[in-house]
């Protein structure tokens, strides 16, 4: 059935379209009330509006708090237009039915995301009668249109030019499911902000507040379904806020997974790195001074897993770098004996117009491959209120993001032989990787590269066993990280036998003097940094 649009109110604090808007209604014959700032823009476009306060008898009072909770505007929202006790209670109290409410609201998430916003302004831009109109109005959509979003105003003019004037049940009822979903978000971020404001990491009920970016094709396998949600205010680069530049496929539900944990690790480090990833672990990682040293060692740690995985850069992809790039092809082929190398995804923070050109004209895969660009790495910026969210069944874990990484004031040396310097580069590199790698995690770096992991293995000594193999005649010398400590002194027995000169692990085992015993008469450099870096 559809519902003729006869009476509107607006009241927008996003303004953008909304002139335009009011006057598709006015054209067609719809009574246009009006509240404030949104009144005065109307008036100034020339349409006819209404005052709400001459509607309700009241005027707008304390500061606007007070101007569109009154029977007259939620009567008219409310009331059923078949039901004969509501129509006759309208009558006695003079309410004129409302057919369309265009309602959005106070900035709130924008306002707290400003460095110097005071509680005083936050909580004045907490939205009351926004939220109030848009519930009422999506309660009764059987008779009231509720319009959110300037992307929907071209839709009401379009169904009502379509249809005298009325907008279609479907309509209605697609943009009343939209209001319950704005209004909880918006509720979420309220109350996350409160709590966080009086410091209270875990309250009793928690909402998360998202909105939908895309509808993927597929999730993790082609039989589910998926969609990718963001948070709608965030000031951290990652690839929530990344741009997906034109040319390549889409995106999928394992891209973006495989490219967030290859980001991830890139953020680490302020010298310029490179990070290959496969199936969330990293097989490559590289920090140079020269970014294309950095990309050629940290591809070369492992050729074969690298071949359909992410690429994750913390500089800016020039045209040398892309030409660098692109040497992968006919290296993947030498190495393999195959036709050329393929990498689903390449993220920046920024890539030159030349070297997009550069990447595109490859046949073999410059086509396929997403390039997503996630501009400056702001390190100073990370969000550590924000959840780390773990789906079960039935149910959420929540936990605080995992943001330690090297800490050297809280390091101590229980091995005889203290690592060099050039050693504790490589120690931190083989800490900071292990923190993104599967646990049970080993990692292998020499010389500032990744040359060794084992990763997801039931066992420690499985997952050393498994980064002994991969990194051969290179874990000679090699520093070697454990994500959480040595409960036996079989691992250090094995790294020694494999040529491994340090070793950082958490300590903290009911065994370490074992272990560092072990380390000791091995000849073995030993840290303990006092954390563990599990990642289930």
């Amino acid at each position: 059935m559809d519902v003729k649009i006869k009476r509107a109110l607006i009241s927008v604090s996003d303004k953008t379209g909304i002139a335009d808007f009011a006057s598709g209604l006015s054209k067609m014959g719809v009574e246009i009330i009006s509240t404030g700032g949104t009144a005065k823009k109307l008036s100034e476009a020339g349409i006819d509006v209404i005052s709400i306060d001459s509607v309700t008898g009241f005027p707008e009072m304390m500061n606007g708090r007070v101007k569109t909770l009154h029977p007259k505007i939620h009567g008219g929202l409310l009331g059923l237009r078949d039901n004969a006790e509501h129509m006759a209670a309208m009558k006695e109290h003079q309410i004129e039915p409302i057919d369309l409410v265009c309602v959005n609201l106070y900035p709130f998430e924008e306002t707290i995301a400003r460095k110097d916003c005071s509680l005083e302004e936050a909580i004045e831009n907490i939205d009351i009668g926004g939220p109030s109109m848009l519930r009422s109005a999506a309660k009764n959509h059987k008779f009231v249109t509720v319009v959110t979003d300037s992307s929907q105003y071209k839709t009401v003019i379009d169904e009502m030019s379509r249809n005298d004037g009325g907008v279609s049940e479907e309509i209605r009822s697609e943009f009343a499911a939209i209001v319950f979903g704005l209004t909880a978000n918006y509720d979420a971020a309220i109350s996350k902000y409160l709590n966080k404001k009086q410091n209270v990491e875990y309250p009793q009920r928690v909402s998360l507040a998202v909105q939908k970016s895309q509808t993927l094709r597929y999730g993790e396998n082609p039989h589910q379904s998926a969609g990718f949600y963001k948070f709608p205010v965030s000031g951290e680069t990652s690839i929530s806020s990344a741009k997906l530049l034109d040319g390549g496929k889409e995106i999928s539900f394992n891209n973006l997974l495989d490219t967030n944990a290859a980001f991830e690790l890139v953020k680490e480090f302020k010298e310029p790195a490179v990070v290959v990833v496969k199936h969330l672990n990293p097989c490559g990682c590289c920090v140079d001074g020269d970014i294309k040293v950095a990309y050629r060692r940290a591809y070369q740690g492992d050729v074969v897993s690298a071949f359909g995985g992410i690429i994750a850069l913390n500089r800016k992809v020039d045209t040398s770098l892309a030409e660098t790039i692109m040497e992968s092809y006919s290296l993947f082929g030498k190495v393999m004996g195959a036709s050329g190398f393929f990498a689903e995804v390449i993220i920046a923070p920024e890539f030159d117009a030349e070297a997009v050109k550069i990447i595109r004209t490859l046949k073999a895969w410059g086509q396929r491959v997403r390039l997503m660009e996630t501009g400056p790495i702001d390190r100073g910026n990370i969000d550590s209120s924000e959840y780390d969210v773990r789906c079960v069944i039935g149910g959420l874990l929540l936990q605080k993001r995992d943001l330690v990484g090297w800490e050297p004031e809280n390091l101590s040396f229980p091995t005889k032989l203290r690592p060099s310097a050039e050693q504790l580069e490589d120690l931190k590199m083989a800490w900071i990787t292990a923190k993104h790698v599967k646990s049970n995690t080993i990692t292998l770096v020499k010389n500032k590269s990744l040359v060794g992991v084992g990763a997801g293995q039931m066992n420690r000594v499985e997952s050393g066993l498994i980064a002994f193999k991969q990194a051969g005649d290179k874990a000679k010398g090699a520093a070697l990280g454990s994500d959480a400590f040595f409960p036996f002194p079989d691992n250090i027995e094995n790294a020694a036998k494999a040529g491994v000169s340090c070793i950082v692990q958490p300590g903290g085992s009911k065994k370490d003097n074992e272990v560092i015993e072990a380390a000791d008469r091995l000849g073995v450099a030993m840290v303990f940094t006092g954390k563990r870096h599990f990642k289930h």
